[in-house]
């Protein structure tokens, strides 16, 4: 016993999971070694409570330089930069493509200021990428900005063409390389100084630095609000349950993970089958309740649906343990409730993001064990194959996925300010520069609202849950090869059978909608797909009458042959306006017809109605 108690003590908590369990003879073979040293080699062994201690110094190491990098591993980033820079150097044909690149385009910019000096109209040499607008206004044309900002940009170009088209890098390594630049630029933009960006500097000498005293007060508000963990400036106004999350309802079931909301209905008769909407756990629920004008939630009540939705905790380091499969058993015990307080007719599932990608899983493990509860299924920004997540790449290498998992296992969750700042540095000019420059150098105050203040109320992941989505998702990319089990057996997208009406956006960074279109390879099944102006959370919140909204859609049967994403693009209808009329359609057609209202609740005491909506779980903090 005291053998076996000492071969246990050795066992630090941050221990490989697959370490646990194993033999001493199997834990060597397993690091190349012997499980019994040579009889010619007499030097002693290190006792292997170093071994182990030298894990946990490397883990805690890099958890602690994690918090000062935002997450971002600077060893894989290293790595790749310098097999960058090693392929560059053994193609001197690139090199020398480089070289007359920077001499061509040094020629023209300085044919374009000749020639502007003489004449101030003459167009620049070259334009901004679009959605790029700092460099927009009329003083940019001006000398010597001009200059300077066609000089950045040429230079922008330049470090594209440097970092792309490298023979030997793979698509990753060049998507990494050239994503990190193009940050380092951006930095350096000259929109970014006072005495380069010219609006500013002449705000600054009408103002007499007024501005500036402004933006500088404006930080320091900031500043304190950071460290004092309160809210951005007007987000105190927009409190779920006044303000957002408003539409009536009730909780009626509620377990470690999440509590089900039950809406109440807003007219005399619904349709038989209920709809369960399962939101992503990274953020609160209400994105889909926000203002009542904006709210999907309210917007289906009206139209005459029994609406359910899931609010999920706000993980602690307690719930470290936590993994998928508890996930997956939270939502199938929401979806009993469901069936219960609803009893004898299907349910219409809704997916949204990471909750679009559990409920995917869940409905092929109903589709595999013979669960025939699901009418339909509705997937909001989801991905089901992760082999091109688009940016998103960047945090999801084996280098970074490890670096990662030792922050978490130092803190037992992924925190909200570590994963706002991967999301922020995505799109780092509209969330980080643009502010930058309203807030802190016109010294103009960014105005708040509902989706604004809802983006700034985050939510933790749970240590073990977000190391294995990482890896098993993103890494391994097991859902879509068929490899992700659900108890002891496997699922595959391939075996839902139910009609699926599948909202992609645009400009969605987190889920491209390219990546999303690949469902169309892997479900069986007739698919509506819809492309929807906006990202991947503006395109989702859009409601009839906003503005320049504009969608295509096309309906794709499951037995007709697969259309590659631009093609599907050219051929699929195109509107004006919100695409959610397109979706009430679509689950009027799938419903079975009109029903008195279901009562709040079931009739079981764990269904009992418990409180008013939004309930207890959207105020975690």
């Amino acid at each position: 016993m005291a053998q076996k108690a000492s071969n246990i003590s050795r066992f630090p908590s941050g221990a490989d999971s697959n370490e646990i369990g194993r033999t001493d003879a199997e834990r060597d073979r397993h690091e190349g070694l012997d499980a019994e040293p040579p009889e010619l080699d007499c030097a002693p062994r290190p006792p292997e409570v170093d071994r182990y201690s030298t894990e946990s110094l490397d883990r805690a190491f890099k958890a602690h330089l994690a918090r000062f990098t935002l997450g971002v591993t600077p060893f894989g980033l290293a790595s790749t930069f310098f097999n960058w820079g090693a392929h560059l150097w053994g193609s001197p044909g690139k090199q020398v493509q480089l070289v007359e690149k920077a001499a061509r385009k040094s020629a023209r910019l300085a044919i374009q200021q000749s020639a502007a000096l003489r004449d101030p109209q003459t167009p620049p040499c070259i334009e901004p990428l679009e959605h790029d607008d700092r460099f927009e206004g009329a003083d940019w044309r001006l000398w010597p900005y001009s200059l300077i900002a066609q000089n950045f940009l040429l230079a922008q170009q330049w470090w594209y063409n440097a970092t792309n088209d490298v023979d030997g890098l793979s698509r990753h390594e060049e998507q990494v390389t050239s994503f990190v630049t193009r940050q380092l630029l951006d930095t350096v933009s000259p929109s970014n100084f006072v005495w380069t960006n010219p609006e500013i500097a002449r705000l600054t000498v009408e103002s007499g630095g007024m501005n500036l005293v402004e933006g500088f007060q404006n930080f320091l508000e900031d500043w304190e609000r950071e460290i004092s963990g309160k809210l951005p400036v007007g987000a105190e106004n927009y409190r779920p349950g006044h303000e957002v999350a408003t539409t009536e309802g009730r909780v009626v079931f509620r377990n470690h993970l999440l509590e089900l909301l039950q809406y109440q209905p807003k007219t005399d008769k619904v349709k038989a089958e209920p709809i369960l909407i399962v939101p992503a756990w990274i953020m609160k629920y209400y994105i889909l309740d926000l203002s009542p004008h904006n709210s999907l939630i309210n917007y289906l009540v009206e139209q005459g649906f029994t609406v359910f939705c899931l609010s999920w905790r706000n993980p602690t380091s307690a719930d470290r343990d936590l993994g998928m499969s508890d996930y997956i058993t939270a939502l199938s015990e929401a979806m009993d409730a469901v069936s219960e307080i609803v009893p004898d007719v299907k349910m219409h599932a809704v997916g949204y993001c990471i909750g679009g990608t559990l409920l995917s899983a869940k409905a092929a493990q109903m589709a595999r064990d013979g669960d025939d509860r699901l009418q339909s299924l509705t997937l909001f920004a989801t991905q089901t194959d992760f082999e091109e997540p688009g940016e998103l790449q960047l945090f999801t290498s084996e280098s970074e996925v490890s670096y990662l998992e030792n922050m978490m296992w130092d803190q037992g969750y992924l925190d909200t300010k570590q994963m706002a700042g991967a999301f922020q540095l995505l799109k780092s000019r509209d969330l980080i520069w643009s502010r930058y420059i309203k807030e802190y150098l016109r010294g103009n105050r960014q105005g708040m609202f509902d989706l604004m203040a809802w983006n700034a109320d985050a939510t933790r992941m749970p240590y073990r849950m977000h190391s294995e989505y990482l890896r098993r998702f993103y890494l391994e990319n097991a859902l879509a090869e068929g490899k992700y089990k659900i108890g002891e057996n496997p699922v595959a997208i391939s075996d839902i059978r139910v009609p699926v009406f599948c909202v992609s956006t645009t400009s969605d960074h987190i889920a491209p909608w390219r990546s999303v279109h690949k469902l169309h390879l892997l479900a069986g099944t007739d698919i509506t797909f819809v492309l929807t102006s906006g990202g991947h959370n503006a395109g989702i919140v859009s409601e009839p009458g906003h503005e320049g909204r504009e969608y295509r859609i096309r309906t794709t049967p499951g037995d007709a042959r697969y259309m590659a994403p631009e093609e599907w693009r050219q051929v699929a209808d195109r509107h004006e306006g919100s695409w959610w009329p397109e979706l009430v359609r679509w689950l009027q057609e799938k419903s079975t017809g009109d029903t008195k209202p279901p009562k709040m609740g079931g009739d079981s005491p764990r269904l009992a109605p418990l409180e008013d909506a939004p309930g207890t779980y959207v105020h975690q903090s």
